[in-house]
């Protein structure tokens, strides 16, 4: 052991005698229990889902799998960079990171923590690249492949973060990893891909091994990069990462993660320098609610991640979600979009009195603030409605879908494919989307309910610890923390409930669906509004 090692241990064997108490054998054998539980409670149904990847899969949802699991990587690695991730406890950073200790080895413990979870993502990947290639043969073999593969690319891509805060030409390659992935994702879905993802699934071991080899070889290059480079960050970086931990820990242990919004809001205006332009005449609630369009507007590169996003429910659907999943995807996207344009109403409920100073009135102004929302969250939906029907009454995707209907449905023209998806989605339980040609116009006319969840999600106060418990056989459920995720959620499945339906039982005739959901979205936007404008 070095002397900058053994110093390092020194002080922080210090720090753990003057903290709490140390673990003792009881709390090991906890530990270890409760882990061997876990294990034992999750080791049946896991084997009987790597069982059931044995076979050769579809290529269409090969296609959709290899452009989810990119995306996931892509998310992986951007998250990664938005964390840090190399950082330390605030404690740490405040005073030992400025002190004449190894850096390196003051960082050793993030960096086993950063290798633990690139392993559980690793793993996790490996599972999915699995289903998405099949196993034809030697399950256990290419399981052990799959892994390695999956591993070998989030360890790599955790490193590649690390060394992004070395230096600016990390960051480069780590900004071109991130777009390729997005590329490889489009390339994907489009379906340039098929043959590649064919000739993957049958490859034999040999190369799959020599796949698998390469890969770890690179991540391993790559992690002793990062391992020798600890002590080349800058203080600046580990202690700005250090401080975001600080307040996600703060916002975690407090269960109120609204609280992660606000800093992230205030830490992306902090540093920019603002143009002044002159206001334009509005009445008094809309030059009130012009805040909001101001802002959007102001990031251009959102609202084109946002705009990219509404294809995710369509590559979702091809890859074989079922129709409840489907659903999720689309209101819940559509209600994360609104909520991006309610910004000034969740002000206003932070600041009371600042908005009585205003001199608008509480209802006037939900409603001029619930336009931005309501035409956001309805666009989205309506988009991905529509791509949504277009992936699943393509010949491409009903060819790919199992053969439940005889070949002499499947008619010449559109009536006919439509008949063929309907039929096939009746047999398979897989959404086919029949009735093509209204579907965005239900989406379009969910965006009034969605603006008055989005608005209500805004306007909740903080989570509310003093709550009962329920108790259930698995332990005690908070029911604050319950009652603050269900709140504005709640409001936006009663108003979408005819767009829900209609993705759950596939009507052929959405003429009904389409006259409630627009009776249903006014009535609830306008109830929503006319209850919290009151005045208290």
């Amino acid at each position: 052991m070095s002397g900058a090692e053994a110093s390092v241990r020194a002080v922080r064997a210090y720090i753990r005698s003057r903290g709490r108490t140390p673990a003792t054998l009881i709390d090991r054998y906890a530990a270890v229990f409760g882990l061997a539980m876990i294990v034992a409670v999750l080791g049946r149904p896991l084997s009987g889902l790597l069982t059931g990847l044995a076979g050769p899969i579809d290529p269409v949802r090969a296609g959709a799998g290899a452009a989810l699991l990119a995306l996931a990587v892509a998310g992986f690695l951007a998250a990664a960079r938005a964390a840090g991730p190399v950082l330390l406890p605030a404690s740490d950073a405040s005073w030992l990171l400025l002190s004449p200790l190894n850096r390196r080895h003051l960082l050793g413990r993030t960096a086993r923590a950063l290798s633990v979870v690139a392993l559980v993502a690793g793993v996790l990947l490996g599972v999915g690249l699995l289903a998405v290639l099949g196993a034809p043969d030697q399950l256990v073999w290419r399981l052990l492949g799959a892994l390695v593969l999956g591993v070998s690319v989030t360890a790599g891509g955790m490193a590649l973060a690390v060394l992004g805060q070395v230096s600016q030409s990390w960051q480069v390659w780590l900004t071109g990893a991130v777009a390729a992935l997005l590329v490889l994702a489009v390339v994907a879905v489009s379906g340039q891909l098929r043959t590649v993802a064919a000739i993957a699934a049958s490859a034999p071991l040999t190369a799959l091994a020599a796949a698998a080899s390469g890969a770890a070889v690179l991540s391993a290059l790559l992690v002793r990069q990062a391992w020798t480079s600890l002590d080349r960050i800058p203080t600046r970086t580990l202690a700005n990462a250090s401080t975001r931990a600080g307040h996600v820990a703060s916002a975690t242990v407090s269960l109120d993660p609204g609280a992660l919004t606000w800093i992230a809001e205030d830490n992306r205006w902090r540093a920019r320098r603002l143009g002044s332009r002159r206001w334009p005449s509005l009445p008094a609630p809309f030059a009130l609610a012009w805040h909001d369009w101001r802002r959007l507007a102001r990031t251009p590169g959102r609202l084109a991640a946002v705009a990219a996003t509404t294809a995710l429910p369509a590559v979702l659907a091809q890859a074989g979600g079922p129709p409840p999943a489907l659903g999720v995807a689309v209101l819940a996207g559509a209600l994360a979009v609104a909520s991006m344009g309610t910004s000034g109403a969740r002000r206003d409920a932070d600041n009371p009195a600042l908005a009585r100073l205003i001199g608008v009135g509480r209802r006037p102004a939900l409603a001029a603030r619930a336009v931005l929302p309501a035409l956001l969250g309805g666009v989205w939906a309506a988009t991905a409605l529509t791509a949504l029907t277009l992936a699943l009454t393509t010949p491409s995707t009903l060819s790919a879908l199992p053969e439940a209907v005889p070949a002499a449905t499947t008619a010449t023209g559109a009536a006919g494919l439509s008949a063929t998806a309907t039929a096939t989605g009746a047999a398979t339980g897989t959404v086919t989307m029949a009735g093509a040609g209204g579907w965005w116009a239900l989406g379009l006319l969910a965006g009034p309910a969605l603006a008055a969840a989005a608005l209500r999600m805004a306007r909740r106060a903080p989570v509310d610890h003093s709550m009962p418990t329920i108790d259930t056989p698995g332990g005690s459920i908070p029911t604050g923390p319950l009652f603050w995720a269900a709140t504005g959620p709640d409001l936006a499945l009663l108003g979408c409930l005819p767009t829900a339906m209609a993705l759950l039982t596939q009507p052929a005739a959405l003429a009904p669906f389409i006259a409630a959901q627009a009776i249903m979205g006014v009535v609830v936007l306008a109830g929503y509004v006319w209850r919290t404008g009151q005045v208290t």
